[in-house]
């Protein structure tokens, strides 16, 4: 006997490996569907390419109000890093002022893609009075260090 008639042996002659063709060969005769081929599913080519710009122009409000979001964003970002904080309160305004323009940011680049969800005027309104209410509420606590009724950053 030589070396590759026991490999075989092994792997494939052996009674377990048998038992193991047998069922999965019967397993997928059950399965399997008569001999008749389904035809192939047809494939629609679009010839014609639509540029970007065209087809956001329905939803064009919303990459408008994403532009000022982030111009406005990066302007408190910049007004936020450079702001003296008191020094007994910098430990703890400053995180929350990063937390919001943080979140600010991700929102604005979040609301470049809404024209391309399924609902982009409902999907655009919850985002932008989303980051406001957040982002805002915690830029006004970390330049006014007012606590409010409702802690939210």
């Amino acid at each position: 006997m030589t070396f590759a008639d026991a490999f075989n042996y092994v792997l494939f002659d052996n009674p377990v490996s048998q038992t193991v063709k047998q069922v999965t060969k019967s397993a997928i005769g059950a399965v399997t569907p008569s001999k008749e081929v389904a035809p192939p599913p047809t494939i629609k080519v679009i010839t014609e390419r639509v540029p970007l710009y065209q087809q956001m122009a329905e939803h064009g409000p919303f990459i408008k109000l994403a532009g000022l979001m982030g111009a406005s964003a990066v302007a408190l970002g910049a007004y936020g890093a450079h702001r003296k904080y008191p020094k007994d309160r910098i430990d703890e305004l400053k995180p929350i002022f990063e937390t919001a323009n943080r979140f600010h940011f991700f929102h604005t680049l979040v609301l470049l893609g809404v024209p391309f969800c399924r609902y982009p005027q409902v999907t655009g309104i919850l985002f932008i009075s989303g980051t406001t209410l957040f982002a805002g509420a915690c830029y006004y606590r970390a330049f006014t260090d007012f606590y409010g009724a409702h802690v939210w950053c």
